[in-house]
């Protein structure tokens, strides 16, 4: 792994999230890069997610002024300062020595949601004491997200940490029941951590003192709704389903009684050729009718993006890939730096659209392209 030679002030003079990600190519080994930027099969998926905003526009309103907008969302009884959330990305290490603590300490910085991944590379304890010292001690601002285990045992063992951690609540992703084939971790051969690395949250509990061994994730075909119910008997966390993209899945979810929805394709790592889902959250939100909060991730590069996902039935979004630029290029700083430039871009975007809170953000305020008559219009 080439390490990156972290530079203070280096990632502040990138303008763009887009500059961000050439810097840290740079820095980067070929094999770790593709293995945060690549997708599945053709990656159809990945390249929609970012393309897709480019065809929704946004319809001003006009003599509307208000000076400072304001910003703040609560989710799931957690006050985020900002719209953006940290999606669930594992192995933070593997582009910079602190990992997930040096993500944590800048999400609590600017006073947003990190949810942190199962399969991270520190564990969820010291990921939500990274918050907290921040903070100043405050309950953290931490969700946790969580693949179900065939050992529901084990995967019980995982939802005691986050708890003792602090988390408010638990990210199921539901669109894993299998591995998707990436491509480019084939061709790179990268299927291990390095040595010294592992899936922190995944040691095997011990009496002795000593760090448990770390096991695999194992992906479950036989995922169901069944699961979703034993994960709300045996935890009081608030649940949020990940990698919701049918409309008829999102009523089930609300039948099933879950706090909140991510419209999710996974980054276009899993199934590929599923449409982007900025296209689908319309539909979705139209089958949940406010009843629960969505959320969405997938290719949310700019602050206009941000708006068009509110304007379209989200109330936050989360960005993934862009933190690992950060990280790679300057640490916590480097994730402050993607915070601030959406945070700017998302201020600016909503004074030029007449906006002066989130609430004014309506469907209105958007007109959408089809690419082709194939593609789902929002």
């Amino acid at each position: 792994m080439r390490s990156s030679s972290l530079q203070p002030g280096q990632a502040g003079q990138t303008l763009s999230l887009r500059e961000l990600e050439f810097e840290a190519r740079q820095r980067l080994d070929p094999a770790v890069y593709d293995f945060v930027a690549g997708g599945a099969d053709d990656e159809t998926t990945l390249r929609a997610n970012e393309t897709a905003f480019s065809r929704i526009g946004l319809l001003p309103r006009i003599l509307r002024g208000k000076a400072s907008p304001e910003l703040a969302v609560t989710l799931l009884n957690c006050r985020a300062a900002l719209p953006v959330v940290i999606a669930p990305t594992a192995f933070h290490r593997l582009v910079h020595p602190e990992g997930e603590l040096a993500t944590a300490r800048a999400a609590a910085a600017a006073g947003t949601i990190m949810i942190a991944s199962m399969a991270s590379t520190v564990a969820i304890g010291e990921v939500a004491e990274a918050v907290r010292q921040t903070t100043g001690g405050a309950s953290p601002n931490l969700w946790f997200q969580i693949y179900v285990q065939p050992d529901r045992g084990f995967t019980e063992v995982i939802i005691r940490r986050a708890e003792a951690a602090g988390c408010a609540a638990l990210v199921v992703s539901v669109d894993s029941p299998v591995f998707g084939r990436r491509e480019r971790d084939h061709r790179n051969g990268f299927f291990d951590l390095p040595p010294g690395m592992c899936c922190e949250n995944l040691r095997e509990p011990t009496t002795c003192g000593e760090p448990g061994r770390a096991r695999p994730i194992v992906f479950r075909p036989e995922l169901s709704w069944d699961d979703i119910a034993w994960l709300r008997k045996t935890t009081a966390l608030k649940i949020v389903l990940k990698g919701v993209t049918h409309p008829e899945d999102a009523r089930l979810a609300v039948d099933a009684g879950v706090h909140a929805l991510m419209v999710s394709n996974h980054g276009g790592r899993q199934l590929d050729t599923v449409p982007a889902t900025v296209g689908l959250l319309p539909a979705i939100a139209d089958a949940v009718d406010g009843s629960l909060p969505l959320m969405l991730d997938g290719g949310i590069r700019r602050g206009t993006d941000v708006v068009k996902a509110i304007a379209l039935g989200a109330r936050a979004v989360a960005v993934g890939r862009p933190v690992f630029w950060g990280l790679a290029v300057g640490g916590e700083e480097g994730v402050a730096h993607v915070l601030e430039i959406l945070r700017t871009e998302l201020e600016r975007a909503l004074i030029l659209c007449g906006c002066g809170s989130l609430s004014d953000v309506t469907r209105d305020l958007v007109r959408c392209q089809p690419a082709s008559e194939t593609e789902a219009a929002c």
